[in-house]
């Protein structure tokens, strides 16, 4: 599993270039300084910013508006176009897109975020997914696998040590969440339909009817958080950075 916590570039150079073998995952805080908060809603659609409002905690919405401002800033640095003129499409499952455009690069992207910290991954042309979590010792205390994971996954969970589960337990899930948002299928492929592996400190492996279609790997980008990256096809380069917060 790739450790973030000390790594990454921390310079965002405009424009951006992403090779075809390359995947670029970004890490980025979102607790910012307001007037950071203010020039990323400059980039927002009107959509956006009625989601913003629709929050119920100013922090909440601080953190949205910064996660779709980040995403602007990069796509737009890589497309070499305003980060406000970029257009957002949703898929028949809801993945999020960039509108097609038939003389701008194929670029493909996805995003997470769990509490503080938002990740981005950018390919070309090819289908990615990314999640990340922070590892909640008390989530394993509701049975929540037991409706989610499938039967090989809950038994190599309950074969972990009481330290070990609960890193276990994200590993598995945001693997799983990064399977599914790669495929751009969300909640229409069942949880329990496909087997990833969860053992802390073991390589990700994907156990699907399409699995030789892709390449699952974890990464660390905080202390106490796990992530998955999944990506189309074999071979990719992936390097890490940092959205700088200023």
């Amino acid at each position: 599993m790739h450790d973030l916590r000390e790594q990454g570039n921390s310079t965002l150079t405009k424009p951006l270039r992403l090779a075809e073998h390359e995947v670029h995952l970004w890490r980025a805080r979102l607790d910012v300084q307001a007037d950071t908060v203010d020039r990323l809603s400059s980039y927002l659609a009107s959509d956006e910013k009625q989601r913003a409002s629709r929050f119920r905690f100013a922090n909440d919405a601080n953190r949205f508006i910064v996660a779709r401002g980040i995403l602007r800033e990069l796509a737009g640095a890589y497309l070499r176009r305003p980060p406000a003129a970029l257009c957002f499409v949703n898929g028949p499952f809801g993945k999020p897109a960039l509108q097609p455009d038939p003389v701008a690069p194929d670029l493909r992207f996805n995003l997470a975020h769990s509490d503080e910290f938002a990740v981005y991954a950018f390919t070309l042309a090819r289908e990615v997914g990314i999640d990340v979590e922070r590892v909640r010792p008390e989530a394993i205390l509701h049975g929540m696998e037991k409706h989610h994971f499938s039967a090989r996954e809950q038994h190599e969970l309950l074969r972990l040590s009481d330290e070990l589960r609960p890193e276990g337990f994200f590993l598995c899930w945001t693997r799983k969440e990064a399977y599914v948002k790669a495929r751009g299928e969300g909640l229409y492929v069942p949880l329990s339909s496909f087997d990833v592996s969860l053992t802390p400190g073991r390589a990700a492996v994907l156990n699907s009817e399409d699995q030789e279609r892709w390449t699952m790997r974890s990464f660390s980008p905080a202390e106490d958080f796990v992530g998955a990256l999944v990506i189309e096809g074999h071979g990719s380069h992936v390097e890490f950075r940092d959205w700088p917060a200023a």
